[in-house]
């Protein structure tokens, strides 16, 4: 059998009847190449089930954390369940394999104290109106940061406070946007006029990149001595803030825009003295 073949086939349904974006199916081939190199050195034509326990094994051999070996079994599992759906194999070898048990790390923060002091480190200056704006959307939506490179003007309705973002899977969600955000986009686009129709664009009107986002974030991050501040750390600061101010874990999974609510669970690591003092105030035995 041409593996490589079917690849080519799923990936295309993967982009056409799936939705998957290039990052997805990017991990996907890296994923399905990886095994199937295994297959070669190895000299095995169709994959048994030892075969698959070897492979899971090999990886680990070589230093692979969980999270990436669990990764890697769904995306071959989504493969030899395709061929399996398109009568191209009888069985599918990673069906009834068991992916390993991991703990989600939990996410890197910033206190409110360091988020306040990174945004006022963008005031005062004409030439940081765009990055003070940024942060200052992304603290108050959490966006991810496609989201935030693709986000368009006319996604932004200031009269209503709210925004369109597209997710994963062009998945569109309405997510609100608070009073400093509205004034603060007000500002920049009264006075930069932003060129394009990307609220965030470079100097010819495109997208800004991911690494440029990066980059903005790290130079204000190394002023409050934080050297691993990502755009991700402030969509968990978004997240963990509101749960702190009381915010209920299902309308933090709504406006990240998580499909299952077990993603949003690495968002609850509230300090003890708040799980404390609710568990006093609301415990029949508190």
């Amino acid at each position: 059998m041409n593996f490589y073949h079917c690849l080519d086939s799923y990936i295309g349904y993967l982009t056409a009847e799936r939705g998957a974006s290039n990052h997805t199916i990017e991990a996907y081939t890296r994923d399905i190449l990886e095994f199937l190199k295994y297959l070669e050195e190895n000299s095995i034509q169709f994959p048994l089930q030892e075969d698959v326990n070897n492979f899971i094994a090999h990886l680990m051999d070589r230093g692979k954390k969980t999270r990436s070996i669990t990764r890697s079994i769904s995306s071959l599992r989504g493969f030899f369940n395709f061929m399996t759906m398109e009568g191209l194999i009888k069985t599918n070898p990673f069906e009834e394999l068991e992916a390993p048990k991991y703990r989600p790390s939990i996410p890197e923060v910033l206190s409110q104290e360091e988020m306040l002091e990174l945004l006022r480190l963008t005031e005062g200056e004409r030439k940081s109106l765009r990055d003070r704006t940024m942060l200052e959307l992304m603290y108050a939506t959490g966006l991810r940061v496609s989201e935030l490179i693709n986000l368009k003007k006319s996604d932004i309705n200031l009269d209503g406070g709210f925004l369109i973002a597209t997710g994963k899977r062009s998945k569109e969600r309405v997510v609100p946007i608070g009073s400093y955000s509205k004034e603060a986009i007000k500002r920049y686009l009264f006075e930069e006029k932003p060129k394009g129709p990307y609220l965030f664009s470079n100097k010819k009107g495109g997208r800004l990149t991911r690494q440029a986002i990066w980059k903005i974030i790290r130079k204000y991050a190394r002023k409050i001595e934080r050297t691993h501040v990502s755009p991700h750390t402030i969509r968990h600061t978004f997240a963990t803030h509101l749960l702190e101010g009381g915010a209920d874990l299902r309308s933090v999974q709504l406006l990240l825009g998580h499909e299952d609510i077990s993603t949003t669970q690495i968002y609850t690591h509230v300090d003890s003295k708040r799980l404390k003092e609710i568990h006093k105030k609301y415990h029949p035995r508190g």
